[in-house]
């Protein structure tokens, strides 16, 4: 699949692999994915954000973003969903955050150390490799699928964005929080009738 990817949007995903470094995440996920997006300074995702405003609110973003890491990647939908039962989820992660330490929830979150065995070349490599999550592989097969419902023969950052848009979770409730659903996007890249 990664053929299909415009030269743009193998920059998206090498820069989502370079944000999950810069974090020290073990992943790469969802998240770093839109992070490598909002760093893209042309094509139709930087037009977008730019249109939409998100590009001035990358600090917001990027802060309700490690509010959901810190509430072990919980979506706002789903803490809402939790309270109606008479779950505080923010009072959960107050006591375990008191226990165990800041941040024990999201991940890189500090692990026991194991025993350490000296590092050879190929180790070290295999160490350093940051996998996609479930998720991030998902956005990119999705983003496939958008790419072919618009009738587009390559998968470029735009397609990327909008499979972003339509996953559930944390990174297209953040967009949609900022104006940035999928109707917004669709809207600014392409017309408001979709074409």
């Amino acid at each position: 699949m990664f053929e299909r990817f415009t030269e743009s949007a193998r920059r998206t995903v090498t820069g989502a692999v370079a944000q999950a470094e810069r974090l020290d995440h073990p992943q790469v996920t969802e998240e770093h994915l839109l992070l490598s997006l909002l760093d893209t300074a042309e094509g139709r995702a930087y037009f977008a954000f730019t249109a939409l405003g998100v590009r001035d609110r990358r600090t917001d973003i990027e802060a309700a973003l490690a509010a959901a890491r810190r509430r072990g990647g919980m979506s706002k939908a789903d803490t809402d969903a939790l309270a109606g039962l008479g779950i505080d989820v923010d009072a959960i992660v107050a006591k375990v955050e008191e226990t165990h330490g800041p941040g024990v929830l999201g991940p890189g979150a500090p692990e026991a150390e194991p025993a350490r065995r000296p590092r050879t070349r190929r180790r070290r490599a295999l160490l350093d490799h940051r996998p996609f999550t479930p998720g991030a592989k998902k956005v990119l097969e999705q983003s496939l699928r958008v790419a072919l419902g618009r009738g587009d023969k390559y998968i470029g950052e735009e397609h990327l964005l909008l499979a972003l848009t339509v996953r559930p979770g944390v990174v297209s409730e953040a967009l949609t929080d900022f104006g940035a659903g999928y109707g917004d996007v669709e809207r600014v890249m392409f017309g408001s009738d979709g074409e």
